[in-house]
């Protein structure tokens, strides 16, 4: 069985989320109390005990989710011998796949990912850019729906997640009208989603342009295997484009539909989840339904996985 580890994103994050398997687990806790200690944040406890609204604002969800990822990785190669093909990211999971393919450390990855969620906060003035969802209508007509709605304003596709699964990102009023239109071209729904900022597009380019420093400032190491990147969708173990495409993703669209595409044209037949919860198992089997899924985030979960991989060892 060839398999990729994945990693999600924003959106995965919610209170007590790998309480069951911290408890299973010790390394579970020295894995958050190591990425705390690096940015003077209790992680563990935002994770464990929220309350909701401070682990769901940006700059606090990014380094607890990618804590919760590794935590979640680091009890998983405890249990089983790894050897996958390749590791990909959702937005901000690509941090985490790049600390599993040992091209960036933990401690250097939180404090890359906390900067970075600042940055994505301040970009924008709250309630002057939103994100949306967008089910049951194509690529095209997304794009057709965005280009009629922006006007001058900006307004675009930000993640393309799956199939008739696309998220879109820009100026508050332009996204309301983008909604209109993608229900005028027959969308099965479209709706708002309760984000603070429309990531992944133009309006994230001054987090991106003050993020440069930061990334500059950290050493990047050749990937162990490849990394299948949000923007370009395509395989790199190059440090250089490593760090490029970190900053390009900010202001750019998640090509997840295309890097699972690409993932399975590769040959890896089977995906594990790390970190909480199963959410980019939903989005791959639409789009591939050839490919089977593992999660992690739980003492069941995680054992069903590593029997899985131990029988293809």
């Amino acid at each position: 069985m060839g398999y990729a580890l994945v990693f999600p994103g924003q959106g995965a994050q919610s209170v007590g989320m790998l309480d069951a398997l911290a408890e299973a687990f010790p390394s579970v806790r020295e894995t958050f109390a190591e990425a705390s200690d690096a940015i003077d944040l209790d992680l563990w406890g935002l994770a464990s005990e929220g309350p909701a609204e401070r682990l769901d604002a940006t700059e606090q969800t990014q380094p607890v989710l990618l804590t919760a990822s590794i935590a979640a990785l680091r009890v998983l190669q405890g249990e089983v011998d790894l050897a996958p093909l390749a590791v990909a990211g959702h937005s901000l999971g690509e941090y985490a796949a790049l600390v599993a393919a040992g091209s960036l450390s933990l401690v250097d990855a939180v404090r890359l990912v906390r900067r970075r969620g600042l940055l994505m906060a301040e970009a924008v003035p709250e309630g002057q850019g939103t994100m949306a969802a967008i089910l049951g209508l194509d690529d095209d007509a997304v794009a057709q729906a965005c280009a009629e709605a922006a006007g001058d304003e900006v307004v675009a596709a930000a993640n393309y997640n799956a199939p008739g699964q696309i998220v879109i990102a820009g100026h508050a009023a332009a996204v309301e009208r983008a909604i209109e239109a993608c229900k005028a071209r027959g969308a099965k729904r479209a709706l708002g989603l309760r984000v603070s900022g429309p990531f992944h597009s133009a309006l994230m380019a001054p987090a991106a342009e003050a993020f440069r420093a930061d990334l500059a400032a950290v050493t990047f190491q050749p990937a162990a295997v490849p990394v299948f990147q949000n923007v370009t969708a395509a395989p790199t173990q190059d440090p250089s484009a490593l760090e490029a495409q970190l900053l390009a993703q900010l202001s750019a669209p998640v090509q997840w539909t295309k890097s699972v595409q690409a993932m399975a044209d590769a040959g890896i037949t089977a995906m594990v989840e790390c970190g909480p919860g199963a959410v980019l198992a939903t989005m791959v089997r639409r789009i591939d339904k050839a490919i089977t899924c593992h999660a992690t985030g739980t003492p069941d979960a995680l054992a069903k996985t590593c029997e899985a991989l131990g029988a293809s060892a």
